[in-house]
């Protein structure tokens, strides 16, 4: 099993800095996070994220995404795209960046229903993701749906009967730890098994609830989800990696950490070194 990070989990440092800094620590590769950002004062997760890399001109940074990874020593976990299922353009400039960087497989965000009928949502996600797992198929590289919140695959049991019958070698499913929490959560041995064979990537963070101060006009009291460490959110990362080794996976787990309890170099660090342990936990005995 290797490690790397996500990079919209690393907003206060530069491409390049990212590289260098995550390299150092210790972890194997990188996922780049790419999309173009609204612009924001302080660098956040979301907007003005200074590691992320604009889909604006993608094309012509691809040289340089690929010299500053190579320097770091650092390997492709993935491209962390925010393209929509539907935005069938740039899904496709997604799967050909990927092919020429090299990195294999690559996120294609799926919608939520809205005010939408959710059976005519899936159904039409359906048919734009076939026509992406053609576009992925001729070039070698593999799409992957996440388990979110807010989506029509928020679940593995969602997620599967969105992919099952397209060839797994060119789509796959991310499950994630931390979105599970806020929704679509089953036991997770269960869940790794319902994916099987389209289990493709882990990302791992976590969160907590807690409680808003409000009340709602009934007055129920109102909860909110909040990031938190790995160490400190609800969910058990190490039974997540016995969970992970009794199923036989042994991939890429990918940092997603956006509690900001520390300092970003600091949680970095402890991240890792608490993967590292739990990782050596699900192999004991």
């Amino acid at each position: 099993m290797r490690f790397s990070v996500f990079t919209a989990a690393t907003p206060d440092w530069t491409p390049a800095e990212a590289a260098e800094r995550i390299a150092a620590q210790g972890w194997d590769g990188i996922e780049w996070r790419v999309t173009d950002q609204d612009p924001a004062e302080a660098p956040g997760f979301w907007a003005g994220n200074r590691a992320t890399w604009p889909l604006t001109g993608l094309e012509d940074s691809l040289p340089e995404i690929a010299r500053i990874t190579r320097e770091a020593g650092l390997e492709f976990s993935g491209i962390g795209g925010y393209a929509m299922s539907d935005q069938h353009e740039d899904v496709r400039r997604m799967l050909d960046a990927t092919a020429t960087l090299g990195a294999r497989q690559v996120r294609v965000r799926v919608p939520f229903p809205e005010s939408e009928d959710y059976r005519t949502v899936f159904a039409r996600t359906r048919r734009d993701l076939e026509a992406a797992v053609e576009h992925a198929t001729g070039r070698g590289v593999k799409v992957l749906v996440e388990l979110h919140h807010r989506t029509i695959s928020s679940s593995a049991s969602a997620a599967f009967r969105l992919v099952d019958g397209l060839d797994p070698a060119h789509i796959g499913v991310i499950h994630d730890l931390g979105n599970l929490l806020i929704e679509g959560q089953e036991d997770t041995l269960s869940g790794l098994q319902i994916l099987g064979e389209y289990l493709a990537h882990v990302h791992v963070k976590n969160a907590l609830w807690a409680r808003t101060g409000d009340v709602g006009a009934d007055g129920d009291v109102l909860w909110e989800a909040q990031w938190a460490t790995l160490r400190e959110g609800i969910a058990s990362v190490p039974d997540y990696f016995r969970a992970l080794a009794a199923f036989g996976y042994d991939g890429w787990v990918t940092l997603e950490d956006f509690s900001t309890a520390l300092p970003l170099e600091e949680r970095l660090a402890d991240d890792l070194a608490y993967l590292r342990s739990a990782l050596a936990a699900s192999r004991t005995p």
